[in-house]
C-alpha cells in the first residue's frame, strides 16, 4: 500500500553501518505494508541499524494515527533478518492494539452484575 508523502515520514538510519539503497527500499516498503495492514494512517516511522560484534541490531518505531508509539528491537547475524524480526514484533503490538479497539467484543453482563453485587451470585 502506498501513502501520499509517506517516504518523508519514514527514516532509515544507522550509526555505524553503511546502508545501501536496497536495504532502505526494503525497510520503507515493509513499513508501509505493515502500516497499511493494521491502521493505514502512518504519522511517523523510523528504523535504526547498529552493528554490535558479529550481530546487527535493528530498532523499529512506528506512530500510527492517535495511538501511542510502538517500538521493538531485534538482533541477528543478518541485517535483513534483524529488521524483519523487529518489524514483526511491532506488527504484533499493532495487531493487539487494533483488537483492543474493536467494538464487536461480547459484553459479559453476568460478570458486570457480579461485580456490582459484591461478588455474590445472582439469584433466579
Amino acid at each position: 500500500m502506498t501513502f501520499e508523502n509517506a517516504e518523508g515520514r519514514i527514516s532509515v538510519e544507522s550509526s555505524n553501518v553503511e546502508l545501501g539503497d536496497a536495504l532502505r527500499t526494503h525497510a520503507t516498503d515493509e513499513i508501509l505494508k505493515t502500516a497499511g495492514k493494521y491502521f493505514g494512517h502512518l504519522v511517523s516511522a523510523s528504523a535504526h541499524f547498529n552493528h554490535e560484534g558479529s550481530f546487527y541490531r535493528s530498532t523499529v518505531v512506528l506512530q500510527m494515527g492517535g495511538l501511542k508509539r510502538v517500538s521493538a528491537e531485534a538482533q541477528h547475524k543478518d541485517i535483513y533478518s534483524a529488521f524483519n524480526s523487529a518489524l514483526e514484533k511491532v506488527g504484533t503490538q499493532l495487531r493487539r492494539a487494533k483488537r483492543e479497539m474493536r467494538e464487536d467484543k461480547a459484553h459479559r453482563t453476568d460478570k458486570d452484575a457480579l461485580l456490582r453485587e459484591g461478588l455474590r451470585p445472582l439469584r433466579d
